[in-house]
C-alpha cells in the first residue's frame, strides 16, 4: 500500500516543481551546500532496485541503468541482487561488487533520488547538485523504481566480463552442436497475446510473417559459413501457431524451454534475431555474434557490423 501511494504521488507531481520536494535527498541539496570542489575519492555509492514484480528482461535495465548512472556520476557501485536466487547465480553480476546490504550494516544511509529524464540536462544537473551535498558522507544513493537509461549497450564490455566469468558457467548445458551454426530467434507472444486491446501489450508484437522475412534474409544475406545451419525457435504456444516456419530445414522447436536455458541459448548463439523484447535485447547484449534487431524499440543499438536492424516489414537496413 505505502508503494502504491508513494508511486501515484510520484506519478501525479513528476513534472511540476514541486515533485522534488517528495524527496529527502532533495531537502539535503536546499539547505546543504554542494562540495564540488572536493576532489578526493568519494564515499558514496549508487544503486537500483531490480523490479521484482518484473520479468528478468526488465529487472537486468534496472541493474543497468543503476551501473551506468553510478559510473556517470563518479558513484561506486552498490548491487542489490535480481529477483531469484537462481537468476542471481545464473547471470553473476553480483561477483565482486559490494551489496546495498553489506553497506548498510557498514552504517551507510540510503537516500532515494528523483526520477529524472537523461535527455532533459536541466534534471540531470538537479540530481548531481544532490549528489555532491552529500560528498564526504556514508550515503549509498538509490535510483526510483525504473530508472530509465536507453542506450544499455553502454555497459557492454563490462557485463560480458562479469557474465562469461561467472563460476555459473561452468554449469552452462547447451543443445547447440558446436560442428553446426546455430542460429536462435526469439518470437515474443505469451503476455502480450493476454489482452490484444491493450496498447502497451500490443506495441511489443510482430507478426509471425515479419520473423519469417527476417530470418529468410538472415539465411541468404547474413549467414556465412560452411557449417550446417541449424534454427532454433523459442516461443511459446503449439507448433501449429507457427506453421510459417516448418519449411524452414533444420528447425527445432524450443517452445517448452524454460527462461534461464531460453537465455543462455539466445546469449550463444552464432546469430540472434530479437524480438521487441527486453527478454532477448539483454541476451544480445551478452552475445558475441550477430544480432538481428527491430529498428523500432525502446534501448538503442551499437552501431557496428555485429547489430543489424530490421524495419517494420522485415528488411535490413543498410
Amino acid at each position: 500500500m505505502r508503494r502504491k501511494v508513494w508511486s501515484t504521488l510520484g506519478s501525479r507531481l513528476r513534472g511540476t516543481n514541486l515533485y522534488g520536494y517528495l524527496y529527502k535527498s532533495y531537502w539535503h541539496s536546499v539547505f546543504n551546500k554542494s562540495n564540488e570542489n572536493n576532489d578526493g575519492e568519494t564515499t558514496c555509492y549508487l544503486s537500483a532496485v531490480p523490479n521484482p514484480g518484473a520479468g528478468i528482461g526488465h529487472q537486468l535495465a534496472n541493474w543497468i541503468a543503476g551501473y551506468w548512472w553510478a559510473k556517470q556520476f563518479g558513484l561506486k557501485f552498490a548491487h542489490i541482487p535480481f529477483g531469484s536466487d537462481s537468476w542471481e547465480h545464473v547471470l553473476g553480476f553480483g561477483e565482486g561488487d559490494v551489496t546495498l546490504t553489506q553497506l548498510k550494516k557498514e552504517g551507510y544511509k540510503v537516500r532515494k533520488l528523483p526520477l529524472f529524464d537523461e535527455d532533459r540536462p536541466n534534471e540531470v544537473s538537479n540530481i548531481k547538485r544532490i549528489i555532491s551535498s552529500y560528498k564526504g558522507n556514508k550515503v549509498v544513493f538509490l535510483c526510483e523504481q525504473d530508472q530509465f537509461y536507453k542506450n544499455q549497450y553502454g555497459v557492454i564490455k563490462d557485463i560480458q566480463n562479469k557474465f562469461f566469468n561467472a563460476p555459473a558457467r561452468a554449469e552452462d548445458k547447451l543443445i547447440f552442436d558446436d560442428n553446426n551454426y546455430n542460429i536462435a530467434i526469439h518470437v515474443r507472444r505469451g503476455d502480450i497475446m493476454t489482452d490484444p486491446s491493450n496498447p502497451n501489450l500490443a506495441m511489443r508484437y510482430i507478426s509471425n510473417d515479419y520473423f519469417e522475412k527476417v530470418l529468410s534474409n538472415v539465411l541468404h544475406h547474413v549467414v556465412k559459413t560452411n557449417k550446417p545451419v541449424h534454427i532454433y525457435f523459442f516461443s511459446q504456444g503449439k507448433v501449429s501457431d507457427f506453421q510459417e516456419f516448418e519449411k524452414f530445414e533444420n528447425l527445432h522447436w524450443c517452445l517448452d524451454m524454460g527462461a534461464k536455458d531460453s537465455f543462455l541459448h539466445m546469449v550463444y548463439a552464432d546469430a540472434l534475431i530479437t524480438s521487441k523484447s527486453s527478454f532477448s535485447y539483454k541476451p544480445a547484449l551478452l552475445n558475441k555474434g550477430i544480432k538481428v534487431c527491430p529498428e523500432n524499440f525502446w534501448h538503442s543499438y551499437p552501431k557496428s557490423k555485429d547489430w543489424v536492424l530490421v524495419n517494420d516489414n522485415g528488411d535490413f537496413i543498410s
